[in-house]
């Protein structure tokens, strides 16, 4: 080659020559600057001294069958330098011919490191498969592990589990501490999936705070249970967030092919109707598909999003039912009641629609609509010159949210014009004890406020003096369950006057719920129980129909009588 050239193509490329055995005759100072090896020990030495290995015999000998025919030949390269380390090159062999008798009689090669662009072009096809905060396997490339799994699982009669796992607890992690923390959170759960399943099994993230898990070589249901026991003890144990302890929780639904024999889109949502009746039955649990309740379940995500709906198209109502001081005749107060009027059933109540709800994120869209609605309402009521307070039941998932302060804080902002005091949120006795620490904080925050509380189904779980100690809320309600048969169960009478004289100990007002006949009003009355509401003094009514129902209100002369006799 001229000398000219040369400089030109040694300032531009790797360069270098080769006799017709393959021996290095000449490189320039990239060739030994990428390769690593110094010159004096690449001279004499045949190429095969930067094979990396990846690449096949055939590939070599086709490369110098076709530059021995005198042919140019194009391709990329992975060599190994001196130190180990890979690189790519895209390489162009030109066969040299001598002039006199127009046979080849050397070779070169110009090189270009593409070793960044290969890498680049790796990431790029990398990121296409795989979640990138966690590294996991993404939707994308889930769908073909998964048909990959399906596939050999039949072809082989080997059972396999596909599992999807839901994190409880992590939208509270992210709302009270912020996005970043729930990364990281999420960084943390996917290690520790990563780490107890086996190699050949699959584990993906599919958005949020769900992840998919492919069990492979599951036999048996026993076997199957050991495993998720393993994952729902590994998620359940601390995390430390910026020093401070978090809990979160999983739960996994499960199904198991070919017990479950579908394809692999089926199968996932198999798994994802079983998580979601896990979150049902509680926290850190698993629930195995059964393929006999598969309406059932189908029928509950029904539900659930046609409340949504409803919620969105204005379907949702509130019903209120008075709360009457017994003695005075006086009403003093209402129980706002959720009721969904249906355009084809008509009017439903909550108990028919709510139970599934309550298990989702919903609930609180229709818990700070209820608060909405009903403080609009008392400022109706007010601007009428009329002064009820109304009490609204709060979900448990509501009212656990780290953030429940500060949205009820917003609520009250947006009515300013209504009295805080006129708002009486009522929370079950289960929920509170449940976290006693937490609900004792977030009451008080509540009460500063200026809202009121009432503690509601009192007697049902796990009553006791240091719980109403703890939980200082201005009412306790004695759950109809009791109040329904006092008139003939010596228990139920004991419990409810027990009751009773727990709240006159400590200061607090007292509500019997479920009245049903006017002999229950006049035994509340012996026992100390001014208040009380339930059917008997009237059914939930619509808002519109509260003031003529209150102006038309007269107490059983019985209890008045009862009043003056005491």
């Amino acid at each position: 080659m001229d000398e000219k050239y040369r400089r030109a193509v040694d300032a531009a490329a790797i360069f270098s020559e080769t006799d017709l055995t393959g021996r290095i005759t000449y490189v320039n100072d990239q060739f030994c600057a990428v390769s690593g090896y110094h010159r004096d020990e690449l001279l004499g030495q045949n190429h095969r001294l930067l094979n990396s290995g990846l690449h096949s015999a055939d590939f070599f000998a086709d490369m110098w069958r076709s530059i021995a025919l005198g042919n140019i030949w194009k391709g990329e390269i992975c060599n190994r330098a001196k130190d180990g380390s890979l690189y790519w090159v895209d390489s162009t062999m030109v066969p040299v011919l001598d002039d006199a008798t127009g046979q080849v009689d050397r070779y070169l090669s110009i090189r270009f490191d593409v070793s960044e662009k290969r890498q680049l072009l790796h990431s790029l096809q990398w990121r296409v498969g795989h979640d990138v905060l966690t590294g996991l396997p993404n939707r994308a490339f889930l769908s073909d592990l998964l048909d990959q799994a399906l596939e050999f699982s039949r072809q082989e009669k080997i059972p396999m589990a596909v599992c999807m796992l839901d994190l409880d607890g992590f939208k509270a992690v992210n709302d009270g501490y912020g996005h970043a923390s729930g990364d990281l959170l999420l960084v943390e759960v996917a290690k520790r999936l990563r780490d107890i399943l086996r190699g050949e099994d699959v584990v993906a993230r599919l958005a949020g705070d769900e992840f998919v898990l492919v069990l492979r070589y599951v036999h048996d249901l026993s076997e199957l249970r050991a495993a998720l026991s393993r994952v729902l003890e590994a998620i359940s144990a601390p995390y430390s967030l910026h020093g401070k302890p978090i809990n979160v929780f999983a739960s996994i639904g499960v199904t198991l092919f070919p017990d479950d024999n579908e394809d692999a889109e089926m199968l996932l949502r198999h798994a994802d109707q079983a998580m979601y009746v896990a979150k049902q039955n509680g926290r850190n649990r698993f629930h195995v598909f059964d393929v006999t309740r598969d309406q059932e379940v189908k029928a509950t995500h029904q539900t659930v999003e046609r409340v949504r709906q409803a919620l969105v198209m204005g379907e949702l109502r509130l019903h209120f039912q008075p709360k009457v001081n017994m003695r005075s005749g006086e009403v003093v107060g209402f129980e706002a009641l959720l009721r969904w009027e249906h355009p084809e059933h008509g009017i439903v109540s909550a108990r028919e629609f709510l139970p599934p709800v309550e298990e989702t994120d919903l609930i609180i869209d229709i818990g700070e609509w209820v608060m909405d609605q009903v403080l609009s309402q008392l400022l109706r009521w007010q601007q009428a010159g009329k002064h009820w307070p109304v009490s609204i039941n709060i979900a448990a998932r509501h009212f656990q949210r780290a953030d429940f302060v500060e949205r009820l804080s917003q609520v009250l902002a947006r009515h300013a014009q209504v009295a805080p005091q006129m708002l009486d949120l009522e929370i079950v006795e289960s929920v509170a004890v449940e976290n006693i620490q937490h609900v004792s904080v977030c009451l008080q925050a509540c009460q500063a406020l200026g809202v009121q509380f009432s503690l509601g189904d009192f007697g049902t779980g796990y009553s006791s003096l240091s719980h109403l100690k703890r939980l200082r809320t201005e009412t306790i309600k004695i759950d109809k369950s009791f109040v329904r048969d006092i008139l003939n169960d010596r228990d139920d009478l004991a419990l409810t006057t027990a009751v009773i004289g727990l709240a006159h100990a400590f200061g607090r007002q007292v509500i019997a719920e479920g009245l049903e006949s006017l002999e229950h009003g006049q035994l509340l009355l012996r026992l100390g129980c001014d208040v009380a509401q339930g059917y008997f003094i009237a059914r939930p009514m619509p808002p519109a129909e509260v003031p003529g129902w209150v102006e038309g209100f007269v107490a059983p002369a019985q209890w008045q009588v009862l009043d003056q006799t005491g």
